[in-house]
């Protein structure tokens, strides 16, 4: 059965998209008129219902978690349904997983003789001077080499599962934002300058993720949220989470995208220079992190990741990072609103 269209929802990028909807026959109407939301049990808004392609029940985009901004293309199964459609899990074999993530080759005992780990673990140690200074802190990876195979194995099923490429940088397509339009100068009211110390940080933790030693951060499946992602150990406040990467863009050629991840890279004084980062086709775990409204008491309550967008050496970067100290399997969630709280987000969980 066809899905129905709705007016596009709100999504993270710096202006709203304009509305659309297929016109539908009378007759049409009236055969969706006793179809109503499993989940708030309501059959107002019909117009935003959006219809299992197994089942034929209904469910409202913006009931549904993670929200949906737009109808998918081609067929779209509810949560009960797409059960029997889901990927199972990343083979757990090593060769398999170092050839996902390219990761640099190297031996476990090598790795707990690095004397890279243990200067880490030193640097680490001092958080009280980080949080007064502000200092970003890299993550600690999990000690257990098995354990962080199964945290890289549980992204590799997602990202496979929703047909992403991992990747740990942004991405410069022909045809999308050539990489000299992201020009950290061209923001209309400036960005955070990445400090020295800060970007050597960044730079430790890519380097780590290089040679398989991974954030302690597991991807798993929600019936309501979809994949998101659970802290696998505690995260210090002020620690980097991940780099939000994927393809660059201009703006003005995604605002009818539907597309629910987008994340402005820049607002430039010119709109027509705006970029956002669209990491559909290429991404890391931040595509499965959640967004929050944190206008609400809940959503404020929840949030534990800050989006912070920064100057580095001249280009447009964005970083999330943990605003406070995180517990062993609480989820992590950002603030969806992100710049100047520009984003609308009252239907996000």
């Amino acid at each position: 059965m066809a899905s129905r269209k709705r007016t596009l929802a709100p999504k993270p990028i710096s202006m709203e998209p304009k509305s659309r909807k297929r016109s539908k026959s009378k007759k049409e109407e009236e055969g969706y008129s006793d179809v109503f939301c499993e989940n708030c049990r309501s059959g107002d808004r019909a117009s935003e219902l959006l219809l299992c392609d197994k089942c034929d029940r209904g469910f409202h985009l913006f009931c549904l978690r993670p929200i949906l901004p737009a109808v998918p293309k081609g067929s779209w199964f509810c949560p009960s349904c797409s059960k029997d459609h889901k990927l199972t899990g990343f083979p757990l074999v090593q060769t398999k997983i170092v050839d996902f993530f390219r990761i640099q080759r190297s031996s476990p005992s090598a790795e707990k003789r690095s004397p890279d780990s243990r200067k880490r673990r030193r640097r680490n140690s001092g958080l009280v001077m980080s949080k007064k200074s502000r200092k970003l802190l890299p993550f600690n990876p999990s000690e257990d080499y098995i354990r962080r195979l199964e945290q890289m194995a549980s992204l590799a099923t997602a990202l496979t599962a929703t047909e992403t490429q991992f990747v740990n940088e942004l991405t410069y397509v022909p045809g999308m934002a050539p990489r000299s339009a992201n020009c950290a100068s061209l923001e209309r009211e400036g960005m955070q300058i990445l400090s020295k110390e800060d970007a050597e940080t960044l730079s430790l933790c890519k380097n780590m993720m290089e040679r398989g030693e991974w954030p302690p951060l597991v991807v798993v499946s929600d019936p309501l949220e979809g994949y998101t992602v659970e802290a696998d150990k505690c995260i210090r406040d002020l620690t980097i989470i991940t780099e939000y990467v994927g393809e660059v863009d201009y703006l003005k050629n995604r605002e009818n995208d539907d597309g629910d991840s987008m994340m402005t890279l820049l607002c430039a004084a010119d709109p027509s220079k705006s970029l956002v980062i669209c990491p559909d086709k290429h991404s890391n775990i931040a595509r499965f992190i959640n967004g929050i409204n944190n206008h609400t008491p809940d959503g404020k309550k929840k949030q534990n990741v800050k989006c912070v967008r920064f100057d580095v050496n001249g280009e447009c970067r964005v970083l999330l990072i943990a605003s406070r100290d995180i517990r062993k399997g609480e989820r992590l969630y950002y603030n969806y609103n992100g710049y100047e709280n520009e984003y609308p987000t009252k239907h996000f969980v």
